[in-house]
């Protein structure tokens, strides 16, 4: 197989901008960039690294399609874009017909490890004894909220103990809300500076406090998973796929 070509969408980004420094400073082949409003033309490309937005994310998965058509072999799209709603996450499965779709609310391997042992704690841990919180906090700039991590952190917890994250979940609270629900999951949101990310799982029982979280100091460490999972695909057969897939777990 020959070396890959890789393409970024979201060029103009702060993680588009890290992942292109990555990518130089390994020696890889950066045949294309993109941002708003430009023509996507992936005939030089092999691997597209995509921080844009749900709409730009879905637009692009069409011309990879398309692409790996024209070809006759897989293309990969690795999404890194959150916010999805449960109408484009249905829209974008399609397209795993044709390209190798990598979909992940974080690319940090450090996260993803905490994924995994979020899945075991939960299930472990009494839904009528432990509460569970999740608190992120990122820069001023983010437009959705709960980050797509803590929707992971969530997932993962809600997973761990059967059931589903959307019939437990508690975006907010505000005024007299009364009591809380025994195996409710909440979140906290906190937007404001520069900060990269930090996210927490707060596991408290009547009597003792377990706290899982991280935290991210530089943007590099999620391009390099997203070039890691990139590199992955390419050995994959068309499908959709995430990080825990890439790191086996």
């Amino acid at each position: 197989m020959s070396a890959p070509r890789f393409a970024i969408n979201g060029a103009k980004g702060r993680m588009g901008q890290a992942i292109a420094r990555v990518l130089e400073d390994a020696g890889h082949t950066l045949s294309a960039r993109f941002d708003k409003g430009d023509d996507f033309d992936l005939s030089g490309s092999d691997i597209v690294i995509d921080f844009s937005t749900p709409e730009a994310t879905l637009h692009l998965a069409e011309v990879c399609a398309a692409e790996a058509v024209r070809r006759g072999s897989p293309i990969v799209q690795v999404i890194g874009a959150t916010g999805f709603t449960p109408e484009q996450d249905g829209a974008l499965k399609p397209f795993a017909e044709t390209v190798v779709l990598l979909k992940s609310g974080n690319y940090s391997l450090g996260v993803n490890m905490m994924i995994g042992l979020l899945k075991q704690a939960s299930a472990r841990l009494s839904a009528d004894d432990w509460d569970i919180e999740v608190t992120e906090a990122h820069h001023r700039r983010k437009v959705d909220a709960p980050s797509g991590t803590a929707l992971m952190l969530g997932a993962a917890a809600a997973e761990g103990r059967g059931v589903d994250l959307k019939d437990v979940k508690v975006a907010a609270r505000d005024g007299i809300t009364g009591a809380r629900r025994a195996g409710d999951i909440g979140f906290s949101v906190i937007r404001g500076g520069g900060i990269v990310g930090e996210h927490s799982v707060l596991f408290a029982s009547e009597d003792e406090l377990i706290t899982f979280s991280h935290s991210a100091r530089d943007r590099t460490l999620f391009a390099r998973g997203a070039i890691q999972a990139g590199l992955w695909g390419r050995n994959q057969k068309p499908g959709l796929y995430d990080m825990q897939d890439v790191l086996g777990f």
